[in-house]
């Protein structure tokens, strides 16, 4: 009975985060970003690949940010593997300590892609204020989860999420 209350109330939680997360940017915006070793990429291809892709907004001088791409680093191969996912980490550091991201990445042997976004052109497009913050785009290019901030533990609803995406 326990259990069965549990799945209930995170099926209910779930379903509200849905309909209370995603703002009026509906899809990936047109929009160029450099990666950490100088590759230009553009960001709608991402809605474009058929995969859930997971962009979770940080800084360098964010340890929530930070801590939150540690836990997802654990997690995103199986991710990858289970739940046809990858993750993008979209750096916002502005110019003046841009040149801190690539050895900070390096050093943390993060397997996906690190984006830079110094003039921060992609937050104020999806328009949001605080970091960290992750959005969800699904296989067709929808942005259909939001969340802002970071508890230990965030990871895992992020995965419950993606479990139910991949069974609709």
């Amino acid at each position: 009975m326990k259990h069965l209350f549990q799945t209930i109330i995170s099926s209910l939680f779930l379903m509200a985060i849905l309909a209370v997360s995603v703002n009026a940017q509906d899809r990936l915006p047109d929009l160029e970003l450099n990666t950490v070793d100088g590759e230009t990429i553009n960001i709608s291809e991402y809605g474009e690949n058929g995969k859930i892709t997971i962009f979770s907004f940080w800084a360098t001088w964010c340890a929530p940010c930070k801590k939150e791409l540690n836990n997802i680093s654990e997690l995103a191969e199986g991710w990858a593997e289970d739940l046809n996912t990858e993750v993008i980490a979209v750096n916002i550091d502005d110019q003046r300590n841009l040149a801190k991201v690539k050895p900070y990445v390096d050093g943390r042997a993060w397997e996906f892609p690190c984006l830079t976004d110094p003039n921060e052109d992609l937050k104020r497009a999806l328009n949001f204020q605080s970091i960290p913050f992750t959005i969800v785009v699904d296989q067709e290019g929808d942005i259909v989860y939001e969340h802002s901030g970071y508890v230990e533990g965030d990871e895992y609803e992020l995965e419950e999420f993606l479990e139910e995406l991949n069974e609709e």
